[in-house]
């Protein structure tokens, strides 16, 4: 009789951690059947869009089982004042949920009447912590990376450095770092802002990371073909081994996650009715938002360059308390006077977009973004090129590696954060001008790898044949 396993999955709650996870164990399913998947969901940590997007896995994935933990007790409130510590301690307020739900289901699997074994954990950057339920019984952990191969290389470099060093806090000015993930050394100003709180961001990101090591596997959402230099870095005998399974991106319809009032047809509608590669997609992620001087200047820039436009844009950051906003409510109290009026028919502005749908779309010729990973990912697929915006996180780390190593980005600014200064409305006509020149080597670059990573995932790719290589370690657990 066939061996059938189970793998129990404890993603963080944000929904660009939430989908990958979920999109990789559809992918599993799908490619061996002996599988099937319990997912831990710490729902009153969700965003809303994550709230609204699990049903739908439900209804669709019957190898794919939800558990909603029950709600786990909260930090201190002197944790409060670091909010890195107080997110990472919130997570792991859950463990002993996870503890509670990984018992019934292995004392379920050695019962007499199952056939299913417990093969694994996959485990989350967040949720790192939780190796240690995993060892309680017995079971493996592997950990999956929601973004980039170099951003793993770069937690594990400094995990080397803080094992070296009494003192290794960082400065936020320096040298630049040669990070062996990275083929180019990497400015101070890139790296992510946490990592610069010796108390909070730097000591949280620390005590994640330390784990890394105790995983049987690491499991990242990148391809060969794409990030090759930082893959082959892994192969020093000391990291677990590593594999690359990407791109991982959700290319289901998102018209289900559409708030209330957002005209998901309207959109398209439009979008069928602009030339090939005409229009310039402006977003900035589930959670970018930009202050409201600086979407004044990205208005002029559009204005000034006469660009077709469609614009995904956040209540700026003023203004956050406000009610969330419609098509076109409310826009005119923070927009250019008249922009509206003077661009109708031209470009379409309005908080949510279904990203994915519009990147797949002929009109779309070029894309500003945060450099989230998920987004950078959706892109590249559809050879789309993008003008890097980065905001937090890793974003800017993402930034430096498309435009400075890879050469799939045209540079706005790699080292923006949120409200350090104003980008320039020249500055963004010029950039959004040189994303959309039809024969660019940027474009032609994105386009072949974005051949690429479609090739990866299919039998015979790359990450097609990485995937097997876990599978078969996953099932040997049993």
């Amino acid at each position: 009789m066939m061996k059938k396993v189970e793998l129990v999955f404890v993603p963080a709650s944000g929904f660009s951690h939430l989908v990958p996870t979920i999109e990789f164990a559809k992918r599993l399913i799908h490619q061996d059947d002996r599988f099937s998947i319990t997912i831990l969901i710490m729902k009153h940590l969700l965003e809303p869009n994550s709230i609204t997007y699990l049903p739908s896995i439900a209804a669709t994935e019957p190898c794919i089982k939800l558990i909603d933990l029950p709600q786990a007790d909260p930090p201190s409130p002197e944790l409060s004042k670091y909010p890195e510590t107080y997110f990472c301690t919130s997570i792991d307020n859950y463990k002993p949920h996870v503890k509670r739900v990984v018992a019934e289901l292995v004392d379920q699997s050695l019962s007499n009447s199952s056939s299913v074994r417990i093969a694994g954990l996959v485990l989350d950057f967040f949720t790192a912590p939780m190796v240690e339920v995993g060892d309680e019984f017995g079971i493996p952990s592997y950990l999956f990376i929601t973004t980039s191969a170099a951003f793993l290389g770069l937690m594990l470099y400094l995990l080397a450095r803080h094992d070296d060093r009494v003192d290794a806090e960082l400065e936020d000015s320096g040298p630049e770092w040669a990070i062996p993930s990275l083929v180019n050394p990497v400015p101070i100003e890139v790296l992510p802002t946490p990592l610069f709180t010796k108390e909070d961001g730097y000591a949280a990101t620390m005590k994640l990371v330390k784990r890394f090591k105790d995983v049987k596997g690491i499991i990242v959402n990148t391809f060969m073909e794409m990030e090759s230099y930082a893959l082959n870095s892994f192969l020093d005998g000391e990291t677990p081994p590593v594999y690359p399974v990407g791109p991982v991106v959700s290319l289901t319809s998102g018209a289900h996650l559409s708030p209330n009032g957002v005209p998901y047809k309207h959109i398209m509608t439009w979008l069928d009715d602009q030339p090939a590669s005409s229009v310039v997609f402006l977003s900035f992620g589930s959670m970018g938002s930009l202050s409201e001087p600086q979407v004044r200047e990205i208005a002029f820039g559009l204005l000034n360059g006469n660009f077709r436009f469609l614009w995904s844009l956040r209540v700026p950051q003023q203004k956050e308390k406000e009610k969330r906003l419609g098509p076109n409510d409310n826009m005119e109290d923070f927009l250019p006077e008249g922009f509206l009026e003077r661009t109708s028919g031209h470009g379409i502005i309005c908080e949510w977009i279904p990203q994915v749908e519009v990147l797949a779309h002929k009109a779309i010729g070029g894309f500003v973004s945060h450099c989230g990973w998920n987004s950078i990912l959706e892109s590249l697929w559809f050879g789309i090129p993008i003008v890097t915006w980065p905001l937090f996180a890793e974003q800017q780390l993402n930034a430096f590696k498309l435009v400075k190593e890879l050469g799939l980005a045209v540079e706005m600014k790699l080292e923006y954060r949120n409200g350090d200064h104003l980008v320039l409305q020249d500055e963004v006509e010029k950039a959004i001008r040189c994303v959309m020149e039809g024969n660019s080597d940027v474009r032609r670059r994105v386009k072949e790898m974005g051949e690429s990573s479609r090739k990866a995932v299919i039998d015979g790719g790359s990450s097609y044949t990485s995937l097997g290589l876990l599978i078969e370690d996953m099932v040997g657990n049993v």
